[in-house]
């Protein structure tokens, strides 16, 4: 491995405004090159340092040290909160993908309005995923990679169980728990993060609980 190579993989993922992965990364690297071998090894060099370099959902992005990020955080005054309906919206997507619209709403028991998806698709974190194959071809909706990276969650499977976001403190009476229970994530094992995946989450969901539909 030439120290060049790894000086050059080094500098397109600081460059990067978004995560890459390998595929994108190799584009740009001369044939031959070791990419997935360079980008563990600048993992362990940066392991000990401010910043560190993160593979999640596949892909690869620097972010401050999680022992740095709390002095690092600015606080912000967010006017405009998510809706419940929006975060119920968005968590039966994440549980129940793919997903119609008539069978999100059959889960909150309740319809919504067209403006609750557009707020998520202007976030990046759901989009639409095909047609689901019965009369009339309703549109499919799955989340993101962004959703994923927002949250710090490498994959689907790590999503934490309905229990678990109780007893974390981030949904409460307000959001029907039910709208977990028929996922087909939440009773597979769950990764050694999900300490990390509840203080991401909350920064979306605490405190943001309101009466909109």
């Amino acid at each position: 491995m030439k120290k060049k190579d790894k000086n050059f993989i080094e500098a397109i993922l600081f460059s990067a405004t978004e995560p890459l992965d390998v595929a994108t990364i190799k584009s740009k690297t001369k044939r031959g090159t070791d990419v997935l071998k360079i980008l563990y090894d600048l993992q362990k060099d940066y392991s000990e340092r401010g910043i560190n370099l993160i593979n999640l959902a596949g892909k690869w992005s620097f972010r401050t040290a999680d022992d740095l990020s709390n002095k690092l955080k600015k606080e912000i005054i967010v006017q405009k909160k998510l809706s419940k309906a929006a975060i119920e919206t968005l968590a039966i997507i994440a549980y129940h993908q793919p997903v119609t619209r008539s069978e999100i709403e059959e889960i909150r028991g309740v319809s919504f309005s067209t403006g609750t998806l557009e707020i998520l698709f202007e976030l990046g974190w759901v989009k639409p995923n095909g047609r689901k194959e019965i009369p009339g071809k309703p549109l499919l909706y799955v989340t993101t990679d962004k959703f994923l990276n927002h949250f710090n969650i490498n994959s689907l499977n790590d999503l934490p169980s309905a229990d678990e976001l109780l007893a974390a403190g981030l949904i409460d009476s307000r959001v029907d728990g039910s709208i977990f229970g028929t996922s087909k994530f939440g009773d597979k094992e769950k990764s050694e993060n999900n300490e990390n995946i509840y203080s991401n989450i909350d920064d979306m969901i605490s405190g943001t609980l309101n009466d909109d539909k």
